[in-house]
């Protein structure tokens, strides 16, 4: 009962704990239409004719930008994936019969480590009891309904985990290899050819002899329309108005700091009498004073130099108790401060080379040797490290067991609490470019001291470096003017020009971005482009989102669902159309050289050698990836020569010198079972990618969010 009060007592957190450990399985089990309806009531999609309710998918948004902390679109993104996933899924396991139940899913909690590690779930022994978690499951429904509710929603969603994993089984089970297939795929990796080839590049027929006429270029796009497919766009162009403080709110911000350094006379309006204001070099209170005056709150523990600002590391570490140092400029702060306490050298640096044993703590399954041998192989190397011509490093990456094998041992700088103590005893009685040998619960180290610097408590009054109320008041106005004047003369660019202001182009942004070049999530302003009533040449000015400042918009063109134009990839079908028909030229040219040699009598032609091609990387040295003709190759017999090819790069003729196949295996079984391995880390996403595609899916996020 005892643990059980713990566990009531941290129920919130608790409840975050398994939130955030089985995020990834949360959206599962749960679109069954009984989430409240307090919002709209239209689907935020229909996926194969079952509709993902729009209210509980803006519950799973908002807890995702909880605990994630990610952008509203990121997080809807995220929350439409493993919708989509898991409801494409869950309509396979209908069709199949698949379920799950209490033992699939004390299996799954049982193996996540966020779960089993944490103490509140664990027995006397420190092992996770299930039993234990199920009895505070059983008291949170009583005592806390909501949490309970939380929790049904996950359980739920453990379940739709089994269950992907049971419909996983099934197809890796009915998956398989046969020994042909196997010996296919030894040869395709393994076989390999030496060739000789003559490539006769595209460009030896003149681009003048070839006509390309705008009909033909739509009706290729019409044919591989696939290809071509594009999703609704919208092109934008904009100002900007930042609200970058001025030099004299930056001197103004400065000599605000500098005025509270002293103590200072300042007249009371309710009082009618002066008084007298302590300053930051002399105030007993500091916690107050940095409350009462500083943007970032006091930081009462002691921290290394490397921690501050390099600039001014320095000069704060040599201050003297007391004593005020600014203002000074730290990043998008102006700071005056004030060395509160030194402790010297007591931020440490060494390096070490561990020698583990079988039993040590975090010791590796590899290591086998006793702690007497472990002991003996210390004093071993601890012996060669003393030497004066010793390589500390060497001897670490040649010995050490630990994990900083390959940095030489360095285990940075670190202070009391960060380390073994036998460890930080030893390196901190010691000085720098001292070795020593030391045991710890992880084994033996040769350690070897290599710096030691102070620690120190320093205040801070902390502004920052922002504008004041009167040049955001003047960047507003000229934001606003700017977006009334455009408006009046329908000439944005010009009236930019005029006032010397710079215009930043936005080409083909799609209804779920929110990243436009130059302006990060500024999703309000795409919303707004897609909306029904903008249309183009329309204006709007923009407050941003995550900083101060304005932006003045125009919608420059509208792309709906269609094949590209002529005008955006015309240039690309233009060039593809091109080639096909220099390759029908370039074979007419040279149908009659029936060799290599006939070919090479072009003194712009020369014969090439390719030694040890094979199809699993088609590359020909000097002609980069032509996958088509490496496979013509393999087809060929010894001696033969090929037709002319059309590849990548131009036409070839290749002649087959000789075929390296590889030795047979006695047994593909191993080799098998490797393959198939492999085709099992992808499997489950390539079987997701083929429901996909075959699904009927009506996306609805952009009218939402």
């Amino acid at each position: 009962m005892a643990v059980l009060g713990k566990i009531r007592q941290r129920s919130i957190f608790l409840i975050l704990v398994i939130g955030m450990a089985l995020f990834a399985f949360v959206i599962s089990g749960v679109f069954d239409g009984n989430s409240a309806n307090t919002g709209p009531t239209d689907p935020i999609a229909v996926i194969n004719d079952e509709e993902i309710d729009v209210n509980f998918f803006r519950q799973m948004v908002e807890q995702t930008e909880r605990t994630y902390n990610y952008s509203t679109l990121q997080s809807v993104n995220l929350v439409w994936n493993q919708a989509l996933r898991n409801t494409i899924f869950d309509q396979q396991f209908e069709k199949l019969g698949i379920d799950a139940g209490k033992d699939q899913l004390e299996q799954i909690i049982s193996s996540d480590e966020a779960v089993i590690n944490n103490p509140s779930f664990q027995n006397e022994a420190g092992f996770f009891d299930f039993g234990i978690f199920t009895d505070y499951i059983a008291q949170m429904r009583v005592q806390e309904p909501a949490a309970y509710e939380n929790w049904k929603a996950q359980e739920q969603s453990i379940i739709g985990v089994a269950k992907q994993r049971i419909y996983f089984d099934l197809i890796k089970s009915s998956a398989g290899i046969t020994e042909a297939e196997a010996k296919s795929m030894y040869h395709f990796e393994n076989d390999n050819i030496n060739i000789q080839y003559v490539q006769i590049p595209y460009d030896v027929i003149p681009d003048s002899l070839v006509t390309v006429t705008d009909a033909e270029i739509k009706k290729y796009i019409k044919d591989h329309s696939k290809e071509f497919e594009r999703e609704a766009s919208r092109n934008l162009q904009y100002v900007s108005f930042s609200e970058e403080p001025t030099e004299d709110d930056l001197s103004s911000i400065s000599l605000r700091l500098d005025g509270l350094k002293e103590q200072r006379i300042a007249y009371n309006d309710v009082s009618k009498l002066t008084d007298t204001i302590e300053g930051f070099r002399t105030t007993k209170n500091i916690l107050d004073f940095v409350d009462q005056y500083s943007e970032i709150p006091f930081d009462s523990i002691y921290r290394a130099r490397g921690e501050f600002n390099n600039q001014y590391a320095d000069i704060l570490f040599g201050l003297s108790v007391g004593q005020v140092f600014g203002p000074y400029r730290d990043g998008n702060f102006f700071k005056i401060s004030r060395l509160i306490d030194l402790k010297k050298d007591a931020s440490l640096r060494a390096s070490h080379i561990l020698i583990a044993y079988e039993g040590a703590t975090r010791a590796s399954e590899q290591i086998t040797r006793s702690k007497e041998e472990a002991k003996r192989e210390a004093n071993r190397v601890f012996r060669l490290a003393r030497r004066a011509n010793a390589d500390f490093e060497d001897l670490v990456r040649e010995n050490s067991d630990g994990p900083t094998k390959t940095r030489g041992g360095d285990l940075g700088f670190f202070k009391e609490g960060e380390m073994a103590q036998e460890f930080f005893n030893f390196v901190n009685k010691n000085k720098v470019g001292s070795v020593g040998l030391v045991e710890t619960e992880f084994g033996f180290h040769i350690i070897k001291v290599t710096d030691k610097d102070d620690l120190a408590i320093i205040a801070d009054i902390a502004n920052e470096a922002i504008a004041s109320d009167q040049t955001a008041n003047e960047v507003f106005r000229n934001a606003t003017q700017f977006e009334m004047d455009s408006n009046d003369s329908k000439d944005f660019i010009a009236l930019a020009e005029k006032n010397n202001y710079e215009v930043r182009p936005v080409k083909q942004i799609t209804a779920l971005e929110e990243n436009l070049p130059g302006l990060t999530n500024q999703r309000q302003i795409v919303k707004w482009a897609f909306q029904d009533d903008t249309k183009v040449g329309d204006i709007k000015r923009f407050s941003l989102n995550g900083g101060g400042g304005y932006v003045v918009v125009q919608l420059t063109a509208i792309t709906e669902d269609e094949l590209a134009t002529l005008d955006e990839v015309g240039t690309r079908v233009r060039k593809l159309i091109t080639e096909d028909k220099k390759a029908a030229l370039i074979k007419k040219q040279f149908q009659d050289k029936e060799t290599l040699e006939a070919l090479a009598e072009d003194e712009n032609l020369t014969i090439e050698t390719a030694s040890a091609i094979n199809q699993k990387n088609p590359t020909l040295v000097g002609a980069g990836n032509e996958p088509y003709v490496v496979g013509a190759a393999f087809a060929l017999s010894e001696g033969s020569e090929s037709e002319l090819i059309q590849g990548v790069k131009g036409i070839y003729k290749i002649k087959l010198l000789s075929k390296n196949e590889a030795e047979p295996l006695e047994d593909y079984t191993e080799y098998t079972n490797d393959l198939l391995q492999k085709a099992s880390y992808t499997l489950l996403e390539s079987v997701f990618s083929a429901l996909e595609s075959t699904s009927e899916i009506d996306d609805n996020r952009a009218l939402y969010y």
